[in-house]
């Protein structure tokens, strides 16, 4: 008999926060409220694999933009017993500062990237400022040169990494954002990244303020709910409310890392 696909394990490790008010995280909202924002990168286990999504920023990318780093990125993975230094294939959702840093903590991994998003981060919409804003030189230059040492798989569009595990390109807050869709023994799970950075962006459509095409980010939320169901198998990428909403794997992870299969 056929083996059926894996069914995953997914793990949200914080490893950084930043105290904001609320006006900084959405358009055209004028509020004094604090809403902070939680940074993660996420784990996905089974079938004999670890796939590991978005790598974060180390400790000198934190201080340059003035987040506070909670725990290196290579401590959470150690938390749930990944060793980052044989994970095999890396998933970045796309290439801003928070999603793409720690070049070298995965030295055995490919990396999944949409095709736009690269060119997006290499042509001409970087001679904007506002444009170039959350993207960092030495994040990119490290990309490339992982592209030219072999280590980079380029998608376009919708692409099955693994069994039950896809990626869905989305666009819009950045040109080549996509967002992974990934089977565990609760149905579907889409882990979001900055497709909606709070559970608010996606209920409310509301925007984040770093946009690239408004409109894709709109018909963006749309394909989450495609994907996802309804919001208790969506993801996003920065709520604090994901680890209240999400039991830890051990008493002593909790507000550190969430089990979310």
């Amino acid at each position: 008999m056929p083996q059926s696909d894996p069914v995953y394990e997914i793990y949200a490790i914080r490893y950084a926060r930043h105290d904001r008010p609320a006006r900084e995280n959405f358009i055209g909202v004028d509020s004094h409220d604090s809403q902070p924002l939680d940074y993660f990168v996420w784990a996905i286990a089974g079938g004999g694999r670890t796939f590991v999504v978005d790598t974060g920023f180390d400790e000198a990318s934190g201080r340059k933009r003035n987040r506070e780093l909670f725990r290196p990125v290579r401590e959470g993975l150690a938390a749930i017993g990944v060793d980052a230094a044989t994970v095999s294939d890396v998933i970045i959702t796309h290439l801003h500062y928070d999603h793409c840093g720690n070049h070298d903590l995965f030295p055995q991994a490919t990396y999944h990237l949409q095709d736009c998003e690269m060119n997006y981060a290499t042509g001409r919409c970087m001679c904007h400022q506002h444009l170039r804003l959350p993207f960092e030189a030495d994040d990119i230059a490290s990309m490339v040169r992982k592209v030219f040492s072999g280590r980079v798989t380029f998608h376009d569009g919708e692409r099955q990494i693994a069994p039950g595990i896809t990626v869905h390109k989305i666009g819009g807050h950045s040109k080549g954002l996509q967002c992974v869709r990934v089977d565990t023994r609760r149905g579907p799970v889409v882990l979001a990244s900055d497709s909606t950075h709070l559970y608010q962006h996606l209920q409310e459509e509301k925007v984040f303020p770093i946009v690239y095409n408004i409109g894709d980010v709109l018909e963006g939320y749309r394909t989450l709910w495609r994907l996802g169901g309804d919001i208790e198998h969506i993801i996003p990428g920065h709520d604090p409310m994901v680890l209240e909403k999400y039991p830890a794997p051990r008493q002593e992870l909790r507000n550190w890392i969430a089990r979310l299969d």
